[in-house]
């Protein structure tokens, strides 16, 4: 379908009487007597000779012409001249922090406005700033500048982030212009790295030069520029309008532009979003078969490149509908999988994706955030429904989906040969958090040796096009500051997630990033009590609240925040992240974590079926013999005491180590492999594997 606009007193509407839009005008309260007084008082630098009104959702002909309920967000939206008033006089006043519609729109420019949460009395406010990586990719001197900038802006920490972004905290607000700038003069942005618009494009991580990957990362990259804000905001608010330009493959800029099926708000200064952008968040990633190391289903649109038998890209298949958030005790939110829409050739996978993109802008809701995402839109619809619309912006039909092979979960930990002579090397990051020896040990080699790097969906950090000869001495200066090859790291660990939660997140009920280090520890030794191998692993995840940043509801184990030291356990994840997990207990206080563990674990390692995982184990148990299991559990059947004296010379080194153990809360056990191999990895000194 095909609409033509006409505009006039700076308001689209369609001269096809048969379509009516709605045009925002406003509250209708006491409130928008001020909102709209604040209208008049724009700085004269930051105007627009007119003010392009866009729509939300296109009315149907026999529906009321009575103003719809919209959430307040969608008002801030509306009245900020394209998300620049009221931040644009905000950043500039005396007080610590930003009004509340403020608060808002500079999360368009990739930022969060935060208060340390573990102080009482007057609040501490600060932002956290996320920048934006399609693909995880970081320039050398990107990195450098982040580093710099955590040091002397923030608290000394950078984190690495799940959708493959670094967030730096702690940034004052008198402090935000000079961050903001020194990231975009030193090729980075926050552009869009948070707020009702497309997020950061995920693509796998891994620096390989073959047909496949680099295809995959390209077309992430051009997504991306596809959806990036283009009415200026960004740069008029943090580098006073000096434009910063990349040059953009022409086939990106012709898809922005077509409007052959009404997908594009003619004449606006943003032709794709309008002024009410998109209803909430929109998470896209692109992958090649097999590599879920991207959480492919949990995204709104999931890209997957399809090849030929000669490796060459024919085309894509297409998941939509995917999503974490939810509200607890709200049974009418939910985490769900992306499901197959179609597939398209190669050439028109931007259409597609802008056809989608405009389906959820026209069709969302903007009444209630909760349901604002996509995957509410195709429960409510169906997926044919959802097709059919899509169609026609897209001005085709979808070819039917390609078959896939089995997805596995890549990590792409150790060293790898790229395939084009230089190496890389995937370092396991405890939660991406970056600080202390670790932060000054990558800042010296990434210097030294000019690496670019990338950030990894698992919070991981790839160093890439290192040389043959460089392996020795980076392996040895970078297992001295705990950077272990994955053989020496807890198998636990290598898959745990865990988002920030306290003491800066608002959302945060209970703790995860602080809390996971000793949940991991806690389930170590459940394991080995209920004699499981050390080799044998799970993929644990923990959210200090439902929103799911973590990606939790996709874990084997998902411990989910629900209360002040309470989680809510979710089971049935399967390692490679393709089903979703269930709700099996709630309420259950931190202290309390073994009851529940002891007897999965033990019943898992002794009911098994051979190489069945344990969110395979749950889910083919049931919960309900599960919560029998749990209920009647009064713990594994004790062998005979007696010392494990193996790892040990004598009975005074087993007790001398015993109590150290204990102050860390490990067993002997632990603690005495912890160091031995630590100490084989400081001896490896690059050595091949």
């Amino acid at each position: 379908m095909t609409t033509s606009f006409g505009t006039t007193t700076g308001t689209l509407t369609p001269t096809d009487p048969k379509i009516r839009f709605q045009s925002f005008t406003g509250l209708k309260s006491s409130n928008s007597i001020a909102l709209t007084r604040n209208l008049r008082v724009f700085p004269l630098r930051f105007c627009t000779p007119t003010l392009i009104r866009a729509v939300s959702t296109p009315l149907k002909p026999e529906t009321s012409t009575a103003e719809p309920k919209r959430s307040k967000v969608e008002i801030f939206k509306e009245q900020s001249n394209f998300i620049r008033y009221p931040l644009n006089e905000e950043i500039y006043t005396d007080t610590p922090n930003i009004n509340e519609a403020s608060t808002q729109l500079i999360k368009f420019h990739g930022s969060y406005q935060q208060y340390n949460r573990d102080e009482r009395g007057t609040r501490s406010y600060s932002f956290m700033l996320r920048t934006k990586n399609p693909g995880g990719k970081v320039p050398n001197q990107l990195y450098l500048t982040m580093d710099d900038l955590a040091d002397q802006f923030g608290i000394g920490t950078l984190r690495l982030t799940t959708r493959q972004t670094f967030q730096l905290h702690g940034v004052l607000k008198k402090d935000l212009k000079t961050v903001m700038s020194t990231i975009i003069r030193n090729m980075g942005s926050t552009l869009g790295a948070c707020g009702d618009l497309n997020r950061n494009v995920l693509a796998p991580a891994a620096p390989f030069m073959t047909k496949e990957y680099k295809f995959a990362q390209e077309t992430a990259d051009n997504i991306a520029a596809l959806l990036t804000p283009q009415s200026g905001f960004y740069y008029d608010v943090w580098v006073d309008g000096e434009k910063f330009l990349t040059s953009e493959p022409p086939e990106v800029v012709k898809a922005r532009n077509d409007n052959s099926h009404g997908t594009n708000f003619p004449d606006s200064p943003e032709p794709i979003y309008g002024t009410q952008f998109l209803p909430r968040k929109f998470k896209i990633a692109v992958t090649v078969p097999t590599d879920n190391s991207v959480d492919i289903l949990t995204n709104d649109i999931g890209v997957v490149v399809v090849f030929d038998e000669n490796g060459e890209p024919q085309g894509f298949n297409i998941y939509v509908g995917g999503g974490m958030g939810r509200t607890h005790r709200q049974e009418t939110t939910f985490p769900r999988l992306g499901e197959p829409l179609g597939y398209v050739p190669k050439g028109d996978i931007l259409y597609a994706i802008k056809a989608i993109v405009a389906t959820q802008r026209d069709h969302g809701r903007r009444d209630d955030r909760k349901y604002s995402r996509m995957k509410y839109l195709i429960s409510s619809w169906g997926i044919e429904k959802f097709r059919n619309v899509v169609e026609q912006y897209y001005g085709k039909k979808f070819e039917p989906f390609h078959e896939l092979p089995e997805w596995k979960f890549k990590s792409y930990l150790g060293w790898h040969e790229q395939g084009d002579g230089a190496l890389f090397c995937g370092l396991h990051v405890d939660n991406g958090r970056i600080g202390g020896k670790m932060k000054k040990t990558l800042r010296e080699v990434i210097e030294k040796y000019n690496l670019n790097v990338r950030i990894t969906p698992n919070q991981n950090l790839i160093l890439c096009d290192i040389r043959s000869a460089w392996r020795r001495p980076i392996t040895t200066v970078l297992a001295q500051a705990g950077l272990l090859h994955p053989r020496y790291v807890d198998p636990l660990n290598l898959t745990a997630m865990a988002c920030p939660a306290f003491p800066l997140c608002p959302l945060a009920i209970t703790e995860a990033e602080r809390g996971i280090p000793d949940i991991l520890k806690r389930v170590r030794a459940v394991f080995e009590k209920v004699g499981l191998k050390y080799s044998e692993s799970i993929v644990i995840r923990v959210t200090g609240c439902p929103n799911g940043c973590a990606r939790p509801y996709m874990a084997e184990l998902g411990l989910v925040g629900d209360g002040p030291n309470s989680y809510q356990i979710w089971l049935g994840g399967t390692p490679n992240q393709t089903q979703l997990a269930r709700t099996f207990m709630n309420k259950v206080k931190v202290q309390d974590l073994e009851k529940v563990f002891e007897p999965l674990f033990y019943y898992w390692k002794r009911k098994r079926q051979p190489k069945e995982s344990f969110g395979d184990f749950t889910t083919r148990m049931g919960f309900e013999k599960l919560h029998e299991l749990v209920d009647k559990w009064e713990g594994p059947v004790q062998s005979p005491v007696r010392y494990n004296l193996k790892p040990f010379a004598d009975k005074e080194t087993y007790e001398a180590m015993e109590e150290l153990a204990k102050l860390q809360n490990k067993s002997p056990h632990q603690l005495a492999m912890e160091v031995i191999r630590n100490f084989v990895a400081a001896q490896q000194n690059g050595k091949s594997e």
